[in-house]
């Protein structure tokens, strides 16, 4: 997956990392980036731990010694304990072990923690989400240079961009994608008076020209009629109109902008909460959250952005409940939201076995299994359009041919939005502004707002 509940995105491209950004940047905005200020020189001169004129077998081990190796993901992504145990049926010397987070904020401090640390008590295999990423990329040499010649192609290239360093390295190998639809339920919308086809409810949300005032438009008709919320989160409606600009937080040279003067921002901060707020429309969840876990059972909401591994927690949380169905349709155009990579830390005792198990579980056939699994879109071409893929149908979404609607959507992503090192520190201070709002209740819209200015303020970016 992977993503978390502040998570990417739609855009005209990728834009590599100016290799005098880190120079132009103070020291102050560095110290700024969230979870790795104590990474230090020390660390950063880190080098792989293998030495490349080992002789190693085809797992990566010198000499074929018993070893294990950890893989830490969270959430889910669809490694299970049969498809870990087909590695090791391969490569018999090698036993795989999957340490899973339950949040990927939680596996980001686990991370940042130990890799400040020296890297002590890391796993082989560190998951890192697509939105955490870009801080980490200041500090190639933590990790293993996975470049691999063998491999070019495999991947839809701005998910490939996204892990290379401006020197070339190749610090993570993609794992999923996050292809947004509109999942909803069926039930609801009949209670309320509107389509319940998946066809239909494409048309309804505006179809191939869906905006977000259809989006909108279609919830305030709906909560005239029911008591359920149109959708969950204000938090996670805003990160689906985030990820459709080019450079939410910064310009693509890595220079923050300021948070106060930000129109782009701002204009997306207002509606969002004129919608959710003001007109009813948000059931006022936090993703991830107990409240947000107990809506699925109690007909909190009717719709969710639904990026393809959000398939499987809603229907872990929603085990019982009949109803949901998945539509081809996401306003504003192709959304992408999420998605993960596999990386390998240089300080670790077997980075070449564990980049050899990185490899084979990225490739196409694996991802494949996995999005089975779990609803993983894969970020590799020749999984994306394997019949597996394309057959492939969700029961619980109303047999919903999921592997069509989710490829259709991945064809309508232009690109990748531009992310640099301080756009997660930045992004926390909007979504904590709309949770005030939203979720606690604590603040109106304007002062939490000037509150994320301060917050933003206090990094020490401007």
């Amino acid at each position: 997956m992977v993503g978390s509940a502040t998570t990417p995105s739609i855009d005209k491209g990728v834009t590599v990392l100016s290799s005098t950004r880190t120079s132009r940047r103070s020291r102050k905005a560095l110290a700024a980036t969230a979870g790795l200020a104590a990474i230090t020189l020390t660390l950063a001169a880190c080098g792989d731990s293998s030495d490349p004129s080992d002789e190693g077998t085809t797992d990566g081990t010198a000499g074929g010694e018993q070893i294990t190796l950890t893989v830490a993901t969270f959430n889910d992504f669809g490694y299970s304990d049969e498809l870990l145990a087909a590695y090791t049926e391969a490569n018999p010397n090698v036993t795989v072990e999957q340490v899973k987070a339950a949040r990927s904020e939680d596996a980001r401090t686990n991370l940042t923690t130990k890799l400040a640390a020296g890297g002590d008590g890391l796993a082989d295999i560190e998951a890192i989400e697509v939105d955490w990423l870009p801080e980490l990329m200041q500090y190639p040499g933590l990790f293993t240079d996975l470049s691999d010649p063998a491999l070019e192609g495999r991947w839809v290239d701005w998910k490939v961009q996204q892990a290379t360093t401006v020197d070339g390295a190749l610090i993570g190998y993609g794992t999923d994608i996050g292809p947004e639809a509109i999942c909803y339920r069926a039930d609801l919308f009949e209670e309320a008076g509107l389509p319940t086809d998946r066809e239909e409810v494409a048309e309804l949300l505006g179809g191939a020209d869906a905006t977000w005032d259809d989006y909108f438009a279609a919830g305030q008709e709906f909560v005239a009629a029911s008591d359920a919320g149109w959708y969950d989160s204000a938090m996670a409606t805003y990160q689906g109109m985030v990820n459709q600009l080019e450079a939410a937080y910064e310009e693509t040279d890595g220079t923050p902008k300021d948070l106060a003067t930000n129109e782009d921002i701002s204009a997306l901060y207002d509606t969002v909460l004129t919608e959710s707020v003001d007109n009813g429309l948000s059931a006022g969840l936090e993703q991830w959250s107990g409240d947000w876990d107990a809506a699925f059972q109690n007909d909190g909401f009717a719709t969710m952005l639904c990026p393809a591994w959000m398939t499987g927690p809603i229907e872990e949380r929603a085990g019982g409940v009949e109803g949901w169905d998945v539509a081809d349709v996401f306003p504003g155009g192709g959304g992408n939201w999420g998605g993960s990579f596999l990386t390998v830390p240089s300080s670790g005792p077997n980075a070449e076995a564990a980049q050899a198990l990185a490899a084979w579980l990225t490739d196409p056939a694996q991802q494949t299994t996995a999005f089975e699994n779990a609803g993983t879109f894969p970020s590799q071409i020749e999984a994306q359009g394997s019949d597996a893929v394309q057959a492939f149908t969700n029961g619980f979404f109303n047999e919903a041919p999921v592997g069509q609607i989710f490829s259709a959507r991945a064809q309508a992503i232009e690109g990748a939005p531009f992310k640099g090192a301080n756009y997660f520190s930045i992004h926390q201070q909007v979504q904590d502004a709309i949770k005030r709002v939203d979720v606690e209740k604590t603040d109106d819209a304007t002062t939490s707002w000037d509150k994320a200015v301060q917050g933003f303020k206090d990094l020490g970016l401007s």
